[in-house]
Formats: structure tokens, C-alpha cells, sequence
């Protein structure tokens, strides 16, 4: 008798061990967890925890108005590309690390991006006399080492941790964009821009390098945007000549040189690719996610347009740099949902719902994500 006992226990534990397998690997879900590095574009607060205090306007209204009717953070006037993704994969908003309290749980991910973040680390700025624009020095190699710091938390012996990353996704960027804006304010040109886009693609896909070597096996590294569409370009890049401007109003030159950009950074994606054969690493085409409302934005219920800022201070594209959204004299319009451009420099909610649809449901990324059972609604 014991002896069929033992058996039985052996059997049932055989039995349960492999259910338990089968019902792991086909979880409707194909991520545990999510863990983000980059700048305002997927700041979900830790701009508002960093100390700095040069746009305290992100931590108050209108900025969260839509979504969570209030300031969290967040560079817009709601939810983020990474919110949608993270209720595409239904996982919970990524806590800011700046936020983390003891006892947290933050097995779901945790977001390291910082508003006014850089790919290239403080110094380069500070050399080139323009470290005085940096809205924070919290770089991407900062927020490397707060991953790194974070890790023993997640995970402690390299099997528990090669189980774990290889059920999270990891998203680097979209970062860069900064690099340029900086040096393009202090009145730099877009032929010194383009001579620092090797430079700020080696930054990235050395940042993704590090994080493949701390187990990362599912990459999202995300291009930049059609900055020659953006306000904050269009007001400071005016000019009277026509020719200078494409069929849907935007700045030919800045948008040739998010092209270059993105196109370096592809070469480089292919590279680590080859380098790492076991890691996904995929591109997110932010660029030709938000061209499709910009030059058909009544299609995507843009019926304000694309160009013109929601919130800010006036002038041909409602940005005036003394007047930003939240400032003084600046004015949010009524219904941000017709308008794809929030402030100026960021998109609104609207805007950024329809590029993480065109990541998960394609064809906005190279190669494609992991199908989900959730939807973005």
C-alpha cells in the first residue's frame, strides 16, 4: 500500500508538473513584464521625481487632462505609446523607478525613461557649451544603472533570471531625439546634426547591447519621429521659402534628417542582430506611424490638423517658447482628440494611440510583435 501511495504522489506530480508547463506556455499572454528606457516620449513621472524643477508645468493640468484628469507626469494629455502597449500585453502602467517604495511590486516592469533625457551622457553637452538646455542628467547610461541596481529585486540566480527576461519586453527609446533638439536650440545646424548621428546610434545600440548581456532576449528600440512636422520645428525653422516645405506643410530638411537617423539606426539594429541570432531585437517605425495621420489627418479624426499645437501660447502653430503649454499666457484647446500635436514638442493621446496600434497590429515594426488577445481601445 504505501508503495502505490508513492507512486500515486509520483504520477500526480509528474501529471501536475507537466499541466502546469502546458499552461504556462500558452498563457494568453505573451509578457510578463515590460521594462522602458528613454525620454518624455515614454516618461510615465520619474521627470517629476528627479530633483528637477526646469518644467514643473508637467506636474499639473492641463498636461493628463484626457485620460487621468490629472498631471502624472507624462508629457501629454494622456496615455503613452508605452501605456498602450503595456494594456495591449494586459499588463499594468509601468511605475516610474523615481516612484518605487519598498515592498513594491514590480514584477510587471518598470519605467527608467526621464523626460529631457540623452542618449550621449551630460559631459558631451557640457563640452560643446550647451549643458545649460538639459532639462535633466539622468542619460541613457544612468538609466542603465538603475536597471542594473533594480535587477537583484527582479531576479537573483542567472536560471531565475534567463526564465524572467524571457517572458519581458524591453524597450529602448525612443531616445536621440534629445540629442538633436539640444544642439539644434543652441543653434546648431543640420549639417552638424547629421555628423553626431553615428555617435547617437552607437549610444543606442550600445545600450541595447548591455541590456541583451543582462539577459534581455525581446528588444523594442523605436526610431525618431517626422520632427520636420513638429511645432516646436516649424516655429523655429520658418521660413518664407515654399520650396522648403513638403505637400503636407512640414519642413523637408528635418524630416530628410529623421530619415538618416533612422536609417543608421537600422543598420545598426541588423548588426546586433547577426551579433545575437537568440535575441529578437525589433524596429519601431515611429516616423512612418505618425506620417499616415499627417498626411491624411481628417482620416485619422484630426480634424484640427497636425501641425498646430492643442495647448500652447499662439502663433502659426500655437507654440511660442515664451508661452509654452502651462505657462503663462498659453491656452489648451477644448477637445485634444482632434489634434495630433499636444504642446508643441509631444503628441497628444489620440496621436499616440494610433502609432502603438500600427506597432502591435502592423506593419510599424520590423519584425513584427508578438500577437496579443488584448486590444487597444
Amino acid at each position: 500500500m504505501d508503495y502505490f501511495i508513492f507512486f500515486l504522489i509520483v504520477f500526480i506530480s509528474i501529471f501536475l508538473g507537466k499541466w502546469v508547463s502546458v499552461s504556462v506556455s500558452t498563457s494568453p499572454h505573451p509578457y510578463d513584464a515590460i521594462f522602458n528606457f528613454g525620454d518624455s516620449i515614454s516618461d510615465t513621472g520619474n521627470f517629476l521625481h528627479s530633483g528637477a524643477l526646469a518644467f514643473p508645468v508637467i506636474g499639473k493640468l492641463p498636461y493628463g487632462e484626457t485620460f487621468f484628469q490629472h498631471a502624472t507626469g507624462r508629457c501629454s494629455d494622456g496615455r503613452l505609446i508605452i501605456d498602450f502597449i503595456a494594456e495591449a500585453y494586459g499588463l499594468p502602467y509601468l511605475p516610474p523607478y523615481l516612484e518605487i517604495t519598498k515592498g513594491q511590486n514590480i514584477q510587471h516592469g518598470v519605467n527608467f525613461a526621464v523626460a529631457g533625457a540623452t542618449a550621449f551622457d551630460p559631459e558631451f553637452f557640457y563640452q560643446r557649451k550647451v549643458g545649460a538646455l538639459l532639462w535633466t542628467n539622468d542619460s541613457l547610461s544612468v538609466q542603465l544603472d538603475w536597471f542594473k541596481k533594480l535587477k537583484p529585486s527582479l531576479c537573483t540566480t542567472k536560471q531565475e533570471c534567463d526564465r524572467y527576461f524571457k517572458r519581458s519586453l524591453f524597450f529602448v527609446g525612443e531616445i536621440g531625439g534629445n540629442d538633436y533638439n539640444y544642439n539644434f536650440f543652441a543653434g546648431g545646424n543640420i549639417t552638424q546634426l547629421i555628423a553626431t548621428v553615428p555617435l547617437v546610434v552607437e549610444a543606442i545600440t550600445k545600450a541595447t547591447s548591455v541590456l541583451i548581456e543582462e539577459g534581455a532576449v525581446e528588444l523594442v528600440v523605436p526610431g525618431n519621429f517626422p520632427i520636420g512636422c513638429s511645432a516646436v520645428y516649424l516655429t523655429i525653422g520658418q521660413t518664407f521659402n515654399k520650396e522648403a516645405y513638403d505637400n503636407n506643410g512640414c519642413l523637408k530638411a528635418f524630416n530628410a534628417f529623421a530619415e538618416y537617423h533612422n536609417r543608421q539606426l537600422k543598420s545598426g539594429l541588423e548588426f546586433l542582430r547577426k551579433k545575437n541570432p537568440h535575441v529578437n531585437i525589433i524596429y519601431a517605425d515611429y516616423y512612418g506611424a505618425a506620417k499616415r495621420f499627417i498626411h491624411a489627418p481628417k482620416h485619422y479624426g484630426f480634424t484640427s490638423g497636425t501641425l498646430r499645437a492643442c495647448c500652447g501660447g499662439g502663433g502659426p502653430y500655437n507654440f511660442n517658447n515664451s508661452a509654452r503649454c502651462g505657462h503663462t499666457g498659453s491656452k489648451a484647446c477644448s477637445n485634444p482628440a482632434i489634434y495630433s500635436n499636444w504642446d508643441g514638442i509631444h503628441l497628444t493621446e489620440a496621436a499616440y494611440k494610433y502609432i502603438a496600434k500600427g506597432l502591435i497590429n502592423g506593419p510599424f515594426s520590423t519584425p513584427p510583435f508578438k500577437s496579443s488577445p488584448f486590444k487597444i481601445i
